[in-house]
């Protein structure tokens, strides 16, 4: 593994930085205490510094030297509503918040990389540090790009890492195509017609309906998507009733469903709806039945993908990059990024840490011992963007 001397010899101070920032873990849209942390350690490194995009959201510019090429490196910012269960020392001072998914090891990592260049500015071109908030589902990176960062700072490419507890500390996993999955979400309202449930004649009973709507759309995945491709269709909640011997007017179904491909996301949506909708025909129910676009499927771009695994040997080694790991149903609203610009996004592995967990885990932490490899990485993929070497 070649690290950098420099951001071994920071390790302990931005492992201050990355407890902290867990010590106080904010929400999404509430991260004003995690900004201005990021905003004034930028400030004090003498990088141009820009708070509030999109609501609070910081961007850090760097300019060297005389090329118009520029690239945006990002990182998330917010916490998850959960109640942490770990007893260490750097828990959350927060009932109900804490950073179960590594957000605030994603934010050390890209302030150690800006700190650094903005000492050693081995590079020509434009750095710009994207400290996004809201990512757990309330799109801050949209709001971001509603907010005009693109325009405001311009990029031909854009970047993103996220830590992947399971893959060794010094790892990295990259490839192209998709690497997370769209989040969609639906809603059912099967509405019947209430009665008696000893004289169900005189009712529309709403549950079989919901019944069959179950049945039916595991069919969906099954039978209507290609083989080939990949998608779920999760039926995760039903309400109907709430009496013994009360047949219900009413029945709810709701759920999510994840895709790689807008058109398996489009054609799933359209059998979804027309299965709903015949099955209700033939129960004699009303359906409404509703669609949510969610966060798109992240899809890594070739090219850069391909930048991103020789940047990550030269830190790590050959054997240490993966680039056969099978992607993720979960998502990421960097695909809101990557839309707009090509780019890749890269998982680096963050070993069992403490408590040896997965995302989104009330004992799960940030290992901190992969601090170093993270800014390395970062560093080193700027001097090969703007150097001329791509």
């Amino acid at each position: 593994m070649k690290l950098i001397d420099a951001v071994m010899d920071q390790h302990a101070d931005l492992t201050a930085v990355r407890r902290d920032i867990h010590q106080h873990p904010e929400l999404a849209f509430e991260e004003h205490r995690t900004a201005e942390l990021v905003a004034k350690r930028l400030e004090a490194a003498g990088i141009e510094t820009h708070r509030g995009i999109g609501r609070t959201g910081v961007v850090g510019v760097i300019r060297n030297g005389n090329s118009k090429r520029s690239i945006g490196l990002r990182a998330d910012m917010d916490a998850l509503p959960m109640q942490e269960r770990n007893e260490f020392a750097h828990h959350s001072r927060h009932e109900g918040r804490m950073h179960a998914c590594g957000h605030d090891g994603h934010t050390t990592m890209l302030l150690g990389a800006a700190e650094y260049l903005a000492r050693h500015r081995d590079f020509d071109g434009t750095v710009v540090f994207i400290f996004q908030p809201a990512e757990e589902g309330d799109g801050g990176g949209r709001e971001m790009i509603e907010d005009g960062i693109f325009v405001r700072f311009p990029m031909q490419q854009v970047f993103g890492m996220h830590n992947w507890p399971g893959l060794p500390a010094g790892t990295f996993a990259v490839h192209a195509g998709p690497v997370m999955a769209s989040a969609d979400r639906f809603d059912v309202e099967i509405s019947g017609h209430g009665a008696h449930a000893a004289m169900p004649h005189l009712g529309v009973d709403p549950v079989p309906a919901a019944a069959a709507m179950i049945q039916a759309l595991q069919t969906v995945v099954s039978r209507v998507v290609d083989p080939l491709d990949a998608a779920v269709v999760s039926v995760t909640k039903m309400q109907a009733g709430e009496a013994y011997n009360v047949i219900p007017d009413r029945a709810r179904l709701t759920g999510t469903v994840r895709a790689f491909s807008p058109d398996v996301q489009a054609r799933v949506e359209t059998t979804m709806q027309r299965i709903c909708q015949g099955i209700g025909a033939a129960h004699g129910v009303n359906v409404n039945f509703q669609f949510h676009r969610g966060y798109p499927a992240t899809i890594n771009t070739a090219p850069e993908a391909a930048i991103c695994a020789d940047v990550a040997r030269s830190v790590v080694g050959d054997a240490a990059v993966l680039t056969d790991q099978k992607p993720s149903m979960g998502a990421e609203d960097f695909a809101y990024f990557l839309q707009e610009r090509p780019g890749a996004y890269v998982w680096i592995g963050n070993g069992p840490g403490e408590g040896g967990c997965m995302l989104h885990n009330p004992r799960y932490d940030f290992n901190d011992a992969v601090i170093p490899t993270g800014v390395t990485y970062w560093v080193r993929l700027v001097e090969k963007l703007l150097n001329g070497s791509t």
